[in-house]
């Protein structure tokens, strides 16, 4: 099951979303520090509604902190950028992927993509939008990946 990293998310409601997200597909759920936020704060709990008992939560103070954590169970780092080589509906995921997600304002730091396996993108047709919502970004990512593992049903 792949899972899904945030590194230094900033807004609780994406958070809560992304959280949301997790919980219904039994998805680890990895935020990396620091955080624009407590993980008490209200904004995170309500769009996370009621769903936080069932998310899979690790929460890890910084990068060295997640670095370990994942040298312990290995898999690739699949970063999410603008900047990514290939479509995230062109490659090819396995089910011990990482997928890592940015901040809302700066995306992933470089330190972070030059660590990834790969970086692919989600192609957007308008070339004057930036990005995508962070949520929507990660549910997108995390879909294309269980479909491809066969994980839908």
């Amino acid at each position: 099951m792949p899972s899904v990293v945030l590194v230094n998310p900033q807004i609780p409601p994406n958070t809560g979303n992304i959280a949301r997200t997790c919980a219904a597909t039994c998805t680890p759920l990895h935020l990396v520090g620091p955080l624009g936020f407590e993980i008490s704060d209200r904004y995170l709990k309500r769009a996370g509604l009621d769903y936080w008992k069932y998310v899979d939560l690790y929460y890890h103070p910084d990068l060295q902190a997640f670095q370990r954590s994942h040298a312990q169970q290995g898999g690739r780092w699949i970063g999410f950028s603008t900047s990514g080589l290939c479509s995230y509906t062109k490659f090819q995921y396995r089910d011990d992927d990482w997928l890592l997600f940015g901040c809302e304002t700066t995306g992933l730091p470089a330190d972070v993509l030059a660590a990834c396996h790969t970086v692919v993108k989600i192609p957007m047709a308008q070339p004057g939008v930036r990005s995508l919502n962070l949520s929507v970004s990660a549910a997108l990512g995390l879909f294309e990946a269980r479909r491809q593992l066969g994980l839908l049903d």
